[in-house]
């Protein structure tokens, strides 16, 4: 299959697409590859879609939120958070279907912080909840028998910086959640999360 992994530079891209290309042709894409893409400008979706062509799969491992306690939040930054990581994943979903092929899917990222609450965390909550319910909705009308499911992992054994933020939280290796960008591609689940650590 042909598969096209979004952000895929990053700690979970580069997780994704090691496990995926064992078995498919990864296209990496993301903001500085060779396939370039910025999720927060619908053009730039539409033309890497354009330059791909017909893809089997799509992954998406990206998406910044804002990290601030609940007293500091704006409302800028829940916009900037929910525009980033919710309308970016949900607009290639929008976009790209027309790109994917019968019977492919969409894989999205959300994260622990949708079932697990932390200090500062608070708008990156929000986004992961939208995302998983997005999922869950989308899988009832998406067509041509296009699956859609989203990985929502722990905090990285390898994301060393985050790790006194998530104090307590299990670790989740890089093999890990790449195995279960894994199950979403090559699966026959519809509208889950696998929910990691």
């Amino acid at each position: 299959m042909k598969v096209l992994v979004i952000g895929a530079t990053g700690l979970l891209g580069s997780a994704a697409s090691a496990a995926l290309s064992e078995r498919h042709e990864v296209i990496q894409a993301s903001r500085n590859g060779d396939v370039r893409v910025d999720l927060a400008d619908h053009e730039s979706i539409s033309k890497m879609f354009e330059a791909v062509g017909k893809v089997d799969a799509v992954v998406a491992c990206t998406g910044v939120v804002p990290f601030k306690p609940l007293a500091e939040l704006t409302a800028a930054d829940f916009e900037s958070g929910v525009a980033n990581k919710v309308l970016g994943q949900v607009n290639l979903v929008l976009l790209g279907t027309p790109y994917v092929n019968d019977g492919g899917s969409f894989t999205l990222t959300t994260g622990v912080l949708a079932r697990e609450p932390i200090n500062t965390g608070v708008a990156a909550s929000l986004a992961n909840g939208a995302l998983e319910s997005f999922v869950m909705a989308a899988a009832a009308e998406l067509p041509r028998g296009i699956r859609i499911n989203a990985v929502s992992p722990s905090v990285l054994e390898e994301a060393t910086g985050y790790h006194e933020y998530f104090l307590g939280f299990p670790k989740i290796s890089s093999d890990e959640v790449g195995q279960a960008y894994v199950k979403s591609v090559d699966g026959i689940q519809n509208g889950r999360v696998f929910s990691l650590g």
